[in-house]
C-alpha cells in the first residue's frame, strides 16, 4: 500500500491556497491534515472549494502551533516578510518537516534549494527547505534560459498579469473599477522578481511588470540582444530541443496567448522573433500566475522532494491545449 503523506497550508484563504487545495485533493498520496487561516477559522473548507469534500475546517493557527501539527508537508502561502517565526517553529520542533515557502523571504538564501523544476531539479539533494520562485520569475527564466549563453546584455522582459497576481487584500493593482479599459505599470525597476531572475540565471536582467484587467495569466514579452546572428528557426529549434523532455513546457511557432493559458498547469512559449541582423530576438512566454506560477510548482516540488512521481495530481498540460 502507498504511504500516504500529511499536508498543511499556512495562508490558504488567498487565490493561490485554493488552488492548492486543488491539486492536494487530486493527490492519490497526500492528506490534507490543517489549512491555517485567520479570515475563515471555524469554516469547514469544503464550503469554500468544492475539490475538498472533507470535514476539515480552517484553523487560526499560531507560529508555534503550526509546527506543533507535525504535518510531513507545510506550505507556506503568506504576503512577504511572514514566514521568519513560523520556519524557525518548524526548524526547532520538526526539522524533518518539509517546508514549501511560495513567498520572496527565501528565494535569495543559498541554505533553501530554489525549485524551478524545468532548470534545478538536477541540484536537488534532499533539502527539507524548498523556496518557490516567483510567477513572473519563473516564465522570464524559461523564456531566457535556453538562449543564456549567447546574451551580449541585459534581457528585457515586458510582463503583463491578471489582476489575481496581486493577491486578495484590497489594493489599487487588484480594484477591478480602475483596471478596467486600463494597463497598470508598477515598480518599473528593481522589483523582487527582477532581482530573483538576475540572481538565479546570473545575469542581469531588466523587467517592466504591469497589472491587466484580466483575472490570471501571464504574458511575458522578453526581448534579448545576442552576441552572434541567429536564426528565428534556429532559436525555435534550440526551445523545443531543451524543454523535449518537459510535459509542463509547450514551445509554439506562434505567439501564445494569455486566454488560453489560463486554467492549465504549464508554459506556452513561441513567439520567436528575429530583427534584421540577426543578433536581437523576441520571445514570448504565457502561463496561469496561480498554478505553474505557483502551485502547480509547489505540487511538483513537493512530489519531487518526498520521491513521488512529478506530475502526481497535476492534470495533463499539452493533452490540454485544444481540450
Amino acid at each position: 500500500m502507498s504511504r500516504k503523506y500529511s499536508i498543511g497550508i499556512v495562508g490558504a484563504r488567498g487565490h493561490t491556497g485554493a488552488e492548492l487545495i486543488r491539486l492536494v485533493a487530486a493527490h492519490p498520496q497526500l492528506e490534507l491534515a490543517f489549512v491555517s487561516s485567520r479570515e475563515l477559522a471555524g469554516q469547514r473548507v469544503a464550503d469554500h472549494n468544492d475539490a475538498y469534500q472533507g470535514e476539515l475546517r480552517f484553523e487560526n493557527l499560531a507560529h508555534d502551533q503550526v509546527a506543533a501539527k507535525r504535518a510531513d508537508v507545510v506550505v507556506l502561502a503568506l504576503p512577504n516578510g511572514k514566514s521568519d517565526e513560523i520556519v524557525a517553529g518548524i526548524d526547532a520542533q520538526a526539522p524533518d518537516t518539509l517546508v514549501v515557502d511560495l513567498s520572496a523571504d527565501h528565494r535569495f538564501d543559498p541554505s533553501w534549494y530554489y525549485g524551478l523544476p524545468e532548470i534545478t531539479r538536477g541540484s536537488y539533494q534532499g533539502q527539507k527547505r524548498i523556496s518557490n520562485p516567483g510567477c513572473y520569475a519563473t516564465a522570464m527564466q524559461l523564456a531566457i534560459w535556453p538562449l543564456i549563453e549567447y546574451l551580449a546584455g541585459p534581457p528585457q522582459c515586458f510582463g503583463v498579469s491578471g489582476y489575481s497576481g496581486a493577491g486578495t487584500t484590497p489594493s489599487d493593482k487588484n480594484n477591478t473599477e480602475l483596471l478596467r479599459d486600463n494597463l497598470m505599470p508598477y515598480a518599473l525597476a528593481d522589483h523582487i522578481h527582477e532581482r530573483e531572475v538576475s540572481s538565479q540565471l546570473r545575469v542581469p536582467v531588466e523587467f517592466m511588470p504591469h497589472v491587466a484587467p484580466h483575472f490570471r495569466g501571464i504574458t511575458m514579452t522578453v526581448n534579448m540582444w545576442l552576441r552572434e546572428p541567429l536564426k528565428a528557426d534556429w532559436v525555435q529549434a534550440r526551445y523545443e530541443q531543451r524543454y523535449a523532455g518537459e510535459p509542463l513546457v509547450d514551445v509554439l511557432a506562434q505567439a501564445p496567448w494569455v486566454s488560453r493559458i489560463a486554467g492549465r498547469h504549464g508554459v506556452e512559449i513561441g513567439g520567436f522573433t528575429v530583427a534584421p541582423g540577426g543578433k536581437r530576438v523576441v520571445v514570448v512566454a504565457t502561463l496561469d500566475n496561480l498554478l505553474k506560477g505557483a502551485a502547480t510548482q509547489a505540487m511538483q516540488n513537493i512530489n519531487i522532494a518526498l520521491g513521488l512521481p512529478e506530475l502526481a495530481s497535476i492534470p495533463a498540460f499539452k493533452e490540454s491545449a485544444h481540450g
